[in-house]
């Protein structure tokens, strides 16, 4: 990890028993290179946790070593790359510290199969999921840290509807990358109100999609509603697409 007091392995090796120790700041600054929106809040969320157990002090101050914050790293790499929810990459990274070799899924790429080259905010919004997302849900705890957002925030979006609980009080695991957004945009003036339109479009997007598959969802046959899924997959894709073609063709024309 660049920046790392002396004492302790590099990136690629864990620090011995004897490698420094630095304070919760020390890990912030370090972690803020890679991560400019990291809070001490989130280091100390990951450790209740229980993804980094941090030594303390007599008088109970926290005490990281070079290994804890390559851990920190790799769950906040994890988090960002994959999105995936703490519980998972927790076992991620304890299978691999157990010598086990896991597979995880790939970073997102560019939808048209080419090589990745520089990325604007109008290709992140267009890159969509090609696969089905998994039932997992997360708590509220959990997508707060997560996406890095106070209670306040997330209670403000709920009330604008710009991201809904389940009845049992979970969240689903794009909640976070949704969160994420708002949270991106918020830092350029955009609030949740200004955001509605958004959502309005995003609904009437799914009500068209849903237009399509609906006849093949209530099918009989388990190949035909299957058909279905794959079908709202790919015109969901192909929305986004065309969402973020006109938005970058908008903008091109009023910058002539």
């Amino acid at each position: 990890m660049p920046g790392m007091p002396s004492g302790g392995a590099g990136p690629s090796g864990a620090a011995g028993a004897g490698g420094r120790l630095v304070s919760i700041g020390t890990v912030l600054n370090l972690l803020r290179e890679e991560f400019p929106e990291v809070t001490i809040s989130k280091i100390r969320f990951l450790e209740a946790e229980g993804l980094v157990e941090p030594q303390r002090t007599p008088s109970g101050y926290r005490k990281f070593s070079e290994r804890d914050v390559e851990r920190l790293g790799q769950v906040l790499r994890l988090q960002r790359d994959h999105y995936l929810p703490l519980k998972v990459i927790k076992e991620h990274l304890d299978a691999l510290a157990r010598g086990e070799r896991v597979r995880l899924p790939a970073p997102a790429r560019p939808l048209d199969g080419g090589e990745a080259g520089p990325r604007t905010a109008v290709d992140a919004a267009a890159e969509v999921p090609s696969a089905p997302r998994t039932a997992a849900r997360i708590g509220r705890a959990e997508l707060l840290g997560a996406a890095g957002v106070t209670e306040a925030e997330l209670a403000e979006w709920e009330s604008y509807g710009l991201i809904a609980a389940h009845p049992d009080g979970g969240f689903d695991a794009d909640c976070v990358a949704l969160a994420r957004l708002v949270a991106d945009l918020g830092r350029f003036g955009l609030e949740p109100r200004h955001l509605r339109a958004m959502k309005a479009a995003a609904d009437r997007q799914a009500g068209l999609v849903e237009q399509v598959v609906a006849p093949l969802r209530r099918h009989r046959n388990p190949q035909t509603r299957a058909h279905a899924e794959a079908t709202a997959r790919e015109l969901a894709a192909l929305s986004v697409r065309l969402h973020a073609a006109l938005l970058r063709s908008a903008l091109q024309a009023r910058g002539r």
